[in-house]
């Protein structure tokens, strides 16, 4: 069975994004950003909600991750903008156990905190890897858009020399 690993740069207080879905103020270069990169060949399917689409799509990137299967959860998109971003409207936790029980590589949850949410909720998020960002926002759009409360257990973490730590735990189940 494939793991579903939810890996997101947050800020020191827990933001994913500013309020208004930008991210200025991550560190965008350095040994970490390299190291993301290539964990890209861990996984072959990429999920992401409506919103964290959204931050491409402004800018005119239909396609995000060509390397690997998309799949954008939205109930308010018609249609998929590119053939290549399947796009699914109902029965995300569904889907997503599909997925899992499929032969592959791991399954990288993208984001958003809402799709995040329920997924942790519907226990189908086997690991969390966070990038910590030496930022506070102050507000913005968090990693989990509501309340939950779940076990972890770290797994691993690294430093790198700009500051930002690589912090990996497993869910606990």
């Amino acid at each position: 069975m494939r793991k579903l690993k939810y890996h997101v740069a947050i800020t020191l207080d827990g933001f994913l994004a500013h309020e208004d879905h930008t991210y200025e103020g991550f560190l965008n270069e350095g040994e970490h950003v390299d190291e993301f990169f290539d964990s890209f060949r861990t996984s072959d399917i990429v999920l992401m909600g409506r919103k964290t689409y959204d931050v491409g799509l402004r800018m005119g990137v239909t396609s995000p991750y060509p390397m690997l299967r998309q799949y954008v959860f939205s109930r308010s998109l018609e249609r998929s903008p590119d053939p290549a971003v399947e796009l699914v409207r109902d029965d995300v936790v569904g889907c997503v156990r599909a997925l899992k029980e499929e032969h592959g590589k791991d399954i990288w949850l993208c984001g958003g905190g809402e799709l995040a949410s329920a997924l942790l909720e519907a226990d189908l998020v086997d690991e969390i890897i966070v990038k910590l960002s030496p930022v506070v926002f102050g507000t913005g759009i968090p990693m989990f858009a509501r309340p939950l409360q779940r076990a972890l257990s770290l797994r691993s973490t690294k430093s790198y020399a700009n500051g930002v730590q690589l912090l990996a735990y497993s869910v606990t189940r």
